[in-house]
């Protein structure tokens, strides 16, 4: 590795916590720490929720998505995905946020707790807890993957968990003193420094492509933006298709920024509704230009390789980028380009583990120990809560050993299983007046068993003989909600009148 090159990665993984810890060293209180007493500016918030979606396989994969394994070419059509995302933050900013903002809320899990009763609030943060644990710390050792390949290129010959273990103790340093404001503030940073990383990239691209190369993309279907195949095999089975991307993808973000503390913490520490709604909004605009920027730099290593199919280049898609990185690149640009995939890993992890914290201080030890005690004491234990999650994901993450794993797969498509059940739970509390605790935490649990055997067993045949299929990963969440809706209000049915049992839900402002 160059020594201009190692030098930048170094220096950023110096600042980062540095600056975190400067930004984030004075903690007030509980609340100053896990939802920077709501005054966050809007913007702020934005980028920090693109950056916590954003992982280090997000900028690496996404330019490979211009290809199809097949040969063929997907074009620009997964942008049809963040287009559903869009509208689902939209009907989330105005339907869902105005009840978190209602009272002293800092999870998403207490809206379920005021409606139902502190056992369903436990339930939902538990599968939380355990979603987050396994999608996350799954995606911690996968982040280690392009990493380590890129690392040995240069030079640099290191283990997967070393990798971790790394970025796990740089990590927790300013997520432990600073809280969200800290993980906010980076996340900002960060951002900055990968988009500013893939522009850098389109600009050695461009200097380096064949004249009339767009006209050729465009013959080749690159730049095609949709896909209106509508038979409904093919709708059930490629996550490609309109209606599944823009539905599936609409009910799908409704869940991951709507019911997931991952998320709603992040808008939570907004100032006001209004500004909670620019940001959750903004955040569908910016990942669409940030998924749109990283396609076209697919689009331009399309042309650079020889206007050539993944076959012919005897390649995976998620490769590309990544050798045009590790051979292409001048001396800077290259230690930029790995600074900011550091950067997608971290920020994601930071997110994760204040989140953790968060849930298990206030939907946990507050709900069942039924104490209240000083916010000193809260801080601490928000403080001790993210140390223990840090040492919990290194140690899930140094599991792995090698990327053939199946339980990779099954770490990251995780969400399949709950999300379904959680935006179930919050629907079913607003719109099934009848229904109990009792009621929601059968449905929760049944849902969650159900998608399990569709997420990991069911299987759709797309053709007489052919190689069976998956569900689309788009429809999971629709599916979870639908089952917890039908469970649910069925066993509402057993009760004659409004629950009455539970605290009034909060009417939203």
């Amino acid at each position: 590795m160059h020594p201009v090159d190692l030098a930048i990665i170094v220096v950023y993984l110096a600042a980062m916590p540095a600056i975190g810890v400067l930004v984030g060293r004075r903690q007030r209180s509980a609340a100053d720490y896990f939802i920077g007493e709501r005054s966050l500016p809007w913007w702020a918030v934005c980028f920090s929720i693109v950056a916590t979606e954003t992982s280090t396989l997000t900028v690496i994969s996404t330019p490979g998505l211009i290809w199809a394994a097949s040969g063929n070419y997907n074009g620009l059509t997964y942008l049809q995905l963040p287009f559903g995302y869009i509208i689902g933050r939209t009907l989330v900013s105005f339907v869902l946020l105005p009840r978190y903002f209602k009272g002293q809320q800092t999870t998403a899990y207490a809206f379920l707790g005021q409606r139902f009763g502190s056992a369903m609030q436990g339930v939902s943060s538990v599968a939380f807890i355990v979603t987050r644990l396994l999608a996350e710390g799954v995606r911690l050792f996968a982040g280690a993957i392009p990493i380590q390949v890129i690392l040995k290129h240069f030079g640099l010959h290191t283990s997967y968990w070393q990798i971790v273990v790394v970025l796990t103790a740089l990590t927790v340093i300013y997520a432990l003193v600073g809280g969200i404001k800290a993980v906010v503030w980076v996340d900002v940073i960060q951002l900055s420094v990968y988009i500013g990383g893939a522009i850098i990239a389109m600009i050695v691209l461009a200097g380096k492509l064949p004249d009339g190369w767009t006209s050729r993309a465009a013959d080749a279907g690159i730049f095609r933006l949709f896909d209106f195949n509508f038979d409904v095999l093919h709708l059930l089975t490629s996550q490609y298709a309109f209606v599944t991307a823009v539905v599936g993808g609409a009910i799908f973000t409704m869940a991951s920024h709507g019911s997931d503390q991952l998320i709603v913490q992040r808008f939570l520490a907004c100032r006001s509704v209004t500004d909670g709604r620019k940001a959750l909004i903004g955040s569908g605009v910016a990942v669409t230009i940030q998924f749109a920027l990283f396609l076209f730099v697919g689009a331009m290593l399309w042309a650079h390789n020889g206007f050539r199919t993944l076959p012919e280049l005897g390649v995976k898609g998620d490769d590309v980028f990544t050798n045009f990185i590790t051979s292409e690149l001048p001396v800077g640009v290259a230690g930029l380009l790995i600074a900011a995939i550091l950067a997608s890993t971290m920020g994601a992890l930071a997110s994760a583990l204040n989140a953790l914290s968060n849930s298990t201080v206030a939907d946990l030890y507050q709900r069942f120990t039924k104490r209240a005690p000083e916010d000193s004491k809260l801080l601490r234990h928000g403080r001790i809560w993210t140390l223990v999650w840090a040492v919990v994901f290194a140690v899930f993450g140094s599991l792995f050993s090698n990327r053939n794993n199946p339980v990779i797969e099954q770490g990251l498509s995780i969400t399949g299983y709950t999300y379904g059940a959680m935006l179930g739970a919050f629907f079913l509390g607003m719109w099934v007046k009848r229904a109990r605790q009792l009621d929601a935490i059968i449905a929760f649990v049944v849902t969650v068993a159900v998608m399990a055997v569709v997420v990991l067993a069911v299987k759709i045949p797309p053709a007489p003989g052919a190689k069976p299929v998956v569900l689309a990963f788009p429809w999971y969440t629709l599916l979870g909600v639908l089952i917890t809706l039908v469970v649910g209000g069925a066993l509402s049915l057993r009760h004659r009148t409004a629950d009455t049992t539970a605290p009034k839900e909060p009417e939203p402002v």
